[in-house]
């Protein structure tokens, strides 16, 4: 009977799951608000008549105007401009969730106190500062101390059944906040490879129409073979950029999720030796 009294707690960390989904960002409303806000920069912004030579977009921009440079770019830019605010929007949005995942203070300030108390067998200040740092580091040692004071109550299980049982609930507590830590982390690692395709799918119709217009005319046409040179140049810019950036973002985030699944697995480590001392 007293086996099972100690189930429910695994119940007890699902909480923080359920704080961790609330503040993601949906990619199913996300991605195409984005791509809407990328078309209309694109028509309104960088295609406004001001940029363009009598404001007429046939007649091209005017010399070192930019904005109509990126415009004449072809229908491939929003779709790049789209990759590139969804990699800016995602890399904010995981930069705060990490941050709030962190918790208040400094993880390894944190992780020092917590291994203090432990050496001194203090579990219910080492709780006390769980409460005080929050986050998903905070969440998952309290859940982890919580069962250590449950087990050291308890006159069934050994103790090698209970440092197995301690072992578990910190697992499972680590397995339900990991899905919130990479949450989208996917996304900003597919655009850093799909951002340089579809930067290639529109250096290639650049080309084409540079080609095509240069074959119809029968002769060199040198504003013609500019332009669609032009568009394929602008193109390549765009998803290099972006790719760069979404690599650079995908590297640095991945490394916060590591030192912070490091930082847990040292204090779990520190609990699980602790109590095979003390019981």
């Amino acid at each position: 009977m007293e086996k099972k009294a100690t189930t429910p707690a695994p119940k007890a960390a699902a909480a923080p799951k359920k704080q961790g989904k609330g503040g993601v960002l949906n990619p199913a409303w996300v991605i195409p608000l984005l791509f809407a806000i990328a078309l209309c920069i694109y028509i309104f912004v960088l295609g406004a008549p001001d940029h363009f030579i009598d404001g007429d977009h046939e007649k091209g921009p005017k010399p070192g105007d930019y904005y109509g440079i990126v415009y004449k770019g072809g229908p491939i830019v929003p779709i790049l401009m789209t990759c590139f605010l969804i990699v800016l929007v995602y890399t904010i949005e995981r930069l705060i969730t990490l941050s709030k995942a962190s918790g208040t203070s400094n993880v390894d300030v944190f992780v020092r106190k917590v291994r203090g108390l432990l050496d001194k067998n203090q579990i219910d200040e080492a709780i006390r500062e769980c409460d005080k740092q929050k986050g998903s580091v905070g969440n998952v040692i309290r859940t982890g101390l919580e069962k250590y004071k449950l087990l050291t109550t308890d006159t069934v299980l050994d103790k090698e059944q209970k440092m197995a049982a301690l072992s578990k609930e910190i697992e499972e507590a680590t397995t339900l906040e990991m899905p919130m830590l990479q949450k989208n982390l996917t996304i900003i690692a597919t655009l850093a490879s799909a951002s340089t395709l579809i930067a290639l799918l529109g250096t290639v119709i650049g080309m084409i129409k540079a080609f095509a217009a240069l074959g119809a005319s029968g002769s060199p046409d040198s504003a013609a073979l500019a332009t669609g040179i032009s568009e394929a140049l602008i193109n390549t810019g765009l998803g290099i950029g972006t790719a760069a950036i979404a690599t650079i973002s995908y590297a640095y985030l991945n490394s916060k999720v590591d030192d912070l699944t490091y930082s847990i697995d040292e204090i779990s480590m520190s609990i699980q030796q602790n109590f095979a001392a003390h019981y």
